[in-house]
């Protein structure tokens, strides 16, 4: 530490070079002994199909190699998980609505946290800290990176989390029509749900993955009020949480099922006209900043600029 704290940063550069030139060079012969290795074993499968224990075991250590990764950020951010029971809650809530649903999912995420905040902190210490020393400058810089490093995952988390909900949201509808259809031709709730599952596992592959778990939940035999609610509080949106409310409600009073659905496909079908009819509205008002700031400029010196010109010139002469 205190060699390069004596090195400028144009003594620093051609050091960092070099480590990026060897790294990239190793990362060039791995992955070229990789392939090499990975067609061998395209040709020996070629030559000798594997048996299904073969297969078996294969499986099984891949299985354990992302296992031992797993473990590897969960004792890395072992420190950092949340310590009451409701932080831990809704961290796992959050992550199950990204798609993240096993168990070590937040060990895991707490770990690669702390992978990214020492992976943007290590460079801000050796590009500020050693090259200008311990000034109020350097310092922010450091702290910023850090921020950066240490809130990253929470913005990926999000966009993730938003970015399936949305495409929940934006497939539910279709689910719920072929729903009322199955269950209106009579077919049961689990029947219907798998049919739907079936249908429309090609383009809505997100909400067919959590109605297969429903149906998988119900084929273990647990309660439906009880499969109902976690797809409610699985998915996020809520939409599937209501439509879990109303199911449940018509599966403890014994009402039509398919009385049900119909009801809450109008009402979704309403509720969607009513925020593409807000959205139209706004669009107007949206429309203001881009039309003064962009077009209107453009517009403006297309008009008066010819007669600014003819002005500027009957001046010069006058």
């Amino acid at each position: 530490m205190e060699l390069f704290a004596f090195l400028s940063a144009e003594e620093l550069t051609p050091l960092f070079v070099f480590a990026a030139m060897v790294a990239g060079t190793f990362w060039l012969l791995s992955m070229i002994s990789n392939r090499n290795s990975q067609a061998e074993e395209r040709l020996e499968r070629i030559g000798r199909p594997k048996s299904l224990v073969e297969i078996e075991m294969s499986q099984v250590e891949n299985r354990q190699r992302f296992a031992g990764l797993k473990d590897m950020f969960s004792n890395l951010g072992g420190a950092m998980e949340p310590q009451s029971d409701l932080d831990k809650n809704s961290l796992r809530i959050r992550l199950a609505n990204a798609g993240f649903r096993s168990e070590q999912a937040a060990g895991v995420y707490a770990g690669i946290r702390v992978a990214c905040l020492v992976a943007f902190l290590l460079p801000a210490l050796f590009f500020f800290l050693l090259k200008d020393g311990f000034t109020v400058r350097s310092i922010q810089y450091t702290v910023l990176l850090g921020g950066i490093g240490f809130y990253l995952p929470q913005l990926v988390l999000w966009h993730l989390r938003t970015t399936r909900q949305k495409e929940i949201f934006l497939t539910l509808p279709d689910a719920l029509d072929l729903l009322v259809v199955c269950v209106e031709s009579g077919l049961g709730l689990d029947a219907a749900l798998r049919k739907v599952t079936d249908e429309m596992k090609g383009h809505a592959k997100t909400i067919c993955e959590e109605f297969q778990l429903a149906n998988l939940q119900l084929q273990m035999g647990r309660p439906r009020r009880e499969v109902l609610h976690d797809l409610g509080v699985r998915t996020g949106v809520d939409d599937v949480r209501s439509l879990a409310a109303i199911l449940i409600q018509a599966d403890r009073f014994g009402s039509s099922i398919a009385q049900a659905l119909r009801v809450q496909s109008d009402s979704m079908r309403t509720r969607r006209r009513q925020l593409a009819e807000e959205k139209a509205a706004k669009t107007a008002v949206q429309l203001i900043f881009p039309l003064v700031l962009f077009i209107f400029p453009a517009i403006f010196v297309v008009l008066v600029g010819p007669a600014a010109i003819q002005i500027q010139k009957n001046l010069l002469k006058g």
